[in-house]
């Protein structure tokens, strides 16, 4: 199997049933445990209409879509030895690779909340990254200010 992922290698996910989106699938995936994908479609769903309700917006995709953009990285660091130093270079991100690094980043956050309800959980992450705010929105600038801080290493790149 080759070290690089070729178009090839990569799955082809199908969209998911309500609202026909393959990126919503891919969230109800990541929030999977145990192989109980309906119980993940349910809060799911739960979750993305009860944060559009709260935000007053009539569709629960494009919110959280906007959402998911808003946590969407640009730019990242990647570590090179150079005569036998490290160095951090930054580097564009390749959209499937910014799919799952925001995807990672939304359910982690998702995860570090405590003492409510998974729907709950999800539905304030999902108006956290809306506003931009929140532990997923952070990361992403953490990672971004980290790929500004190290713009002089860009030279060193593959």
């Amino acid at each position: 199997m080759p070290r690089k992922i070729t178009k090839d290698l990569s799955r082809q996910i199908p969209p998911d049933r309500i609202y026909d989106s393959v990126l919503v699938q891919r969230l109800i995936n990541k929030v999977m445990r145990n192989g109980k994908k309906q119980q993940a479609e349910r809060l799911v769903y739960k979750a993305m209409e009860m944060a559009a309700k709260r935000l007053k917006e009539k569709d629960p995709l494009e919110v959280l879509l906007t959402a998911l953009d808003n946590i969407k990285p640009e730019m990242e660091t990647r570590s090179k030895r150079v005569g036998g130093a490290n160095y951090q270079v930054p580097l564009e991100v390749k959209p499937q690779r910014q799919a799952h690094l925001t995807l990672m980043w939304f359910i982690q956050a998702v995860r570090q909340r405590k003492g409510m309800a998974s729907d709950e959980k999800i539905c304030l992450e999902i108006i956290d990254a809306f506003n931009q705010t929140g532990v997923a929105f952070k990361h992403k600038e953490d990672v971004q200010k980290m790929a500004e801080a190290n713009r002089a290493w860009a030279h060193l790149n593959r």
